[in-house]
């Protein structure tokens, strides 16, 4: 089966975090330059950067996957992947009314910049983006599902808003089939510690808030055809 270099999750200016030059062009440029097939944009608790982005990456001949990278009541991140980018903008005003409203302060969490796809900023979000949403993380998977979309727990093997660091379990509920890892040599103590995982596809990505740290195309992922649909549903399948 084919094999597909990704990086499915990366973040640009809209995240408060995010590096000023991580803009929707410069990002799909990077991933060009790094030989990618396949990225997903997944900003904080929105995805709407994701028309921009889009139109960029299919200018450099780039698979764009449009997702979000979602904050659980729990503080736990999830990486929410759609096959359409309607579906994801319409998770984005689902999942907008859920966030805990509390301005952000460009001064100390950083601007949170909307881009068209010439790179020219055409609006700011007021409210901060990294804050909670009031959806739990059993619930995020099923939201996510209900807009035509997939989930996995983000970086699972990191000491902080992860599945492991904040919930410290796998909720009895959840039936994820794909896990996002940071290390693999944390990832190894981690399938010890709850087998569960032992059965789980492994995705490793770079979390990039900085051009640099976009993924190299080291990483591969097997998939019948290159399409946003087999992406989505491979995850969903996991191994």
């Amino acid at each position: 089966m084919p094999r597909f270099s990704y990086d499915l999750h990366i973040h640009s200016a809209l995240s408060p975090c995010g590096d000023k030059d991580n803009t929707p062009c410069n990002i799909a440029g990077m991933a060009a330059v790094q030989e990618l097939d396949i990225i997903a944009l997944c900003d904080h608790n929105t995805a709407r950067n994701c028309p921009a982005c889009k139109k960029a990456c299919e200018e450099y001949g780039v698979l764009f996957i449009p997702g979000m990278e979602l904050t659980t009541a729990e503080e736990v991140h999830v990486v929410c992947l759609f096959p359409a980018l309607d579906n994801a903008l319409a998770f984005d005003k689902e999942i907008y009314k859920h966030l805990i409203k509390v301005k952000n302060n460009p001064e100390i969490f950083g601007e949170q910049e909307i881009y068209d796809e010439n790179d020219n900023v055409i609006d700011v979000e007021p409210n901060l983006l990294i804050n909670a949403t009031d959806i739990d993380f059993a619930r995020a998977f099923l939201i996510a599902n209900e807009f035509g979309g997939v989930a996995m727990p983000a970086h699972i093997d990191k000491g902080a808003n992860s599945l492991f660091s904040n919930l410290g379990f796998i909720p009895p509920e959840c039936d994820f089939k794909t896990v996002e890892i940071n290390n693999l040599e944390r990832f190894n103590a981690l399938k010890e510690k709850f087998p569960y995982l032992n059965n789980c596809l492994v995705l490793k990505d770079s979390d990039a808030h900085y051009l640099g740290n976009i993924a190299s195309p080291t990483e591969k992922i097997e998939l019948e055809v290159l399409t946003h649909n087999a992406v989505i549903e491979k995850i969903k399948k996991g191994r």
